[in-house]
């Protein structure tokens, strides 16, 4: 008798529950629990923290980071793209350049609000 198809695929996703949870449960009945105060103290790079450790950013950090990994993530789709530009036909160039477009409209429209300037 041979296997279901689908019975490899529940074994994998058994696999993928139980190999990141095995580490986890083992990790939470070995650690010693010797908590202090001095552990529970907010840790910054071995310096003592001075005054409220919840400090409020500027919302610009959060855009620069948006922006930069929106045009990271468009690597991802050119990268595929470009070694295989040679075997995809003019509907792959026409849907990859209208992709592109839309991250150039993008990026203009964040220019022109000023989410790109430092301030």
């Amino acid at each position: 008798m041979q296997p279901n198809e689908w019975f490899f695929i529940g074994i994998f996703f058994i696999v993928a529950l139980i190999l990141p949870a095995v580490p986890i449960v083992l990790a939470q009945l070995l650690n010693p629990k010797r908590p202090s105060k001095i552990k529970r103290q907010t840790y910054e790079c071995g310096i003592e923290t001075v005054g409220d450790a919840w400090v409020q950013f500027k919302v610009q950090y959060y855009l620069y980071a948006l922006i930069f990994l929106i045009f990271d993530i468009e690597m991802l789709f050119l990268f595929p793209w470009a070694v295989a530009y040679n075997q995809l036909g003019l509907f792959a160039l026409i849907a990859m350049a209208g992709f592109v477009g839309i991250l150039g409209v993008a990026l203009i429209y964040a220019w022109r609000k000023g989410a790109l300037e430092w301030l």
